[in-house]
């Protein structure tokens, strides 16, 4: 097989995702992050449709691209005009790239009812366009919009417009399913019949609206596609693209393309998260490869079989994608699950059996009442470690009581009455009983305050804590008010993040439990330097 060129067009195609808003640094950040992983053409956009992909076209001009190429994107000449006087052809010609893809109809009826011009006409476009950019000393890819729909109900033509571009000089005809609605042995054929009649190299460019957009991306290599476009984490329009993430480990681990190095492929799940949060998106995690949940295991008899095997449950070794295996604790697991959990966190239970036996009840018995450990992992290391004879907690709970009352602003209007928490807290601390309180713009605000306000007396680094997420999950929501709460917490020191997890039929008691689990797991970690400091 030949050798593949995986095209990436997150910055074009991605950004039409619902959700996605792009500044030029985010696009810059992104190429930068492309390069590392080993994509060879990355589209920067479209120069003549937006002045922010104007000026993320001059900058890109700094960029140190070694392997990988930036591409612009922009479309043929529109009807009844000459390509050297096009806005939009001229922008592709000015715009400092070497390479430019240019999209044209291979549809006859999105030619007559969406162009509305002839079919004879849409073929001039095709040549007169991509003659120009060659002329300018460009290469040119020629992304054949709608070939896949086009070519069911009129090969001939579908077929001509590719005859068309390849004459008139495109490097590479990109077969686009652009309404994502084929099937796999449909793209085969196809695909199959445009190698017949050409022999410029040909692309494939897959939707996801029918959930195929890799497997249609496959099909279409199997029948001698050479470049591969798409998305990382399958962003774009409506349902998104074909899932680069995803082809990507296909092609090299399953397929035996090296269309990356080893080191670049370890990149994919660090790249992956880290567009996810350029984009201002949660990363998925249960995208196949660099999903959080790819390679974890919650089932006990899973658990127990990965203890033996490593790749009894998982169908490639997860560092190879950058990714780890996880096993996760819940009501259905077995005593290798606390097993395994407890040897990622150091702690040798393997021998302990009726610990362990113990441990897994109190697990089963914790979750009948709302608690959940299997996203809320910091909870579960502090119930391993509580379970020990010889832990001793950093501080103790000896009461609290929230106070939360309403106050009118003098001009305040009727429904602009601010709520005022209060909360007070006592703590005891190498036996030194600490009583604190502190206002805050909500219960857990106030309750976080004022044990902070004892704690830190006693640790001061506690300050680097923060808590960045507050999630309430109603369990029995037929039992209205009274239903029991899951507060699930998520916190960060700046440089690590963890999850804790409490459960009530009170918010408030849910939200201590959560936000005491979060503090005095960070204290356990870093109690080493809170030692020396300590009065």
């Amino acid at each position: 097989m030949s050798s593949i060129q995986l095209y990436d067009t997150t910055l074009r195609d991605g950004a039409q995702r619902e959700g996605i808003s792009l500044s030029v640094s985010d696009k810059l950040h992104i190429v930068r992050k492309l390069a590392e992983l080993g994509i060879h053409y990355i589209e920067g956009g479209w120069p003549g449709s937006n002045p922010k992909d104007s000026e993320f076209f001059r900058k890109a001009q700094k960029l140190s691209l070694t392997t990988s190429a930036l591409v612009a994107f922009g479309s043929t000449r529109r009807p009844g005009s000459k390509a050297e006087n096009d806005a939009n052809l001229l922008a592709l010609a000015g715009c400092g790239v070497k390479i430019t893809t240019i999209v044209g109809k291979s549809s006859d009826r999105q030619v007559t009812r969406v162009l509305e011009t002839t079919l004879d006409e849409n073929l001039s476009m095709i040549a007169d366009s991509i003659k120009y950019l060659k002329e300018k000393g460009l290469t040119v890819f020629f992304d054949a919009e709608h070939y896949f729909d086009g070519y069911q109900k009129n090969p001939d033509y579908a077929l001509r417009t590719l005859e068309v571009a390849a004459q008139a000089g495109a490097d590479c005809l990109v077969l686009c399913d652009t309404n994502g609605g084929m099937l796999p042995d449909e793209i085969a054929s196809a695909v199959a019949s445009a190698r017949k009649v050409t022999s410029v190299a040909i692309g494939i460019h897959a939707h996801d609206d029918s959930g195929l957009g890799v497997a249609n991306t496959l099909a279409a290599i199997q029948a001698g596609a050479t470049q591969v476009q798409g998305t990382i984490n399958g962003y774009g329009e409506r349902c998104g693209n074909a899932n680069l993430c995803s082809i990507i480990p296909i092609l090299k681990l399953k397929m035996g393309i090296n269309c990356v190095t080893d080191a670049q492929l370890a990149k994919l799940t660090e790249v992956s998260h880290d567009i996810s949060e350029t984009a201002n998106l949660i990363p998925d995690p249960f995208l196949p490869y660099v999903g959080h949940s790819a390679f974890s295991h919650k089932g006990g008899m899973h658990a127990s079989a990965m203890s033996k095997w490593g790749k009894s449950y998982q169908h490639i070794e997860p560092g190879k994608v950058g990714n780890e295996p996880r096993v996760l604790v819940s009501e259905l697991s077995g005593q290798k699950n606390i097993i395994h959990k407890a040897q990622e966190l150091g702690l040798e239970l393997s021998s302990q059996k009726e610990e362990v036996r113990k441990l897994l009840a109190q697990v089963k018995d914790m979750e009948s009442h709302g608690f959940q450990y299997e996203g809320a992992e910091a909870s579960f290391e502090l119930l391993l470690r509580r379970s020990r004879p010889d832990y001793k907690p950093l501080f103790e709970l000896v009461d609290f009581l929230v106070v939360v009352e309403r106050k009118r602003r003098p001009s305040a209007r009727k429904g602009l009455e601010e709520m005022l928490s209060e909360a007070m807290v006592k703590v005891k601390v190498d036996n030194e009983i600490m009583h604190t309180a502190a206002e805050g713009n909500g219960p857990v605000n106030a309750l976080d305050l004022a044990l902070r306000k004892a704690l830190l007396q006693f640790y001061p680094s506690l300050a680097k804590v923060k808590l960045v997420d507050y999630k309430v999950r109603i369990l029995e929501e037929s039992v209205g008010t009274e239903s029991q709460i899951r507060v699930l917490i998520e916190s960060s020191d700046g440089v690590n993040e963890w999850r804790t997890v409490g459960s009530s039929a009170n918010i408030i008691g849910a939200s201590w439990l959560a936000l005491v689990d979060s503090l005095e797991y960070w204290l356990i970690k870093h109690m080493p330097a809170e030692q020396s400091g300590q009065p």
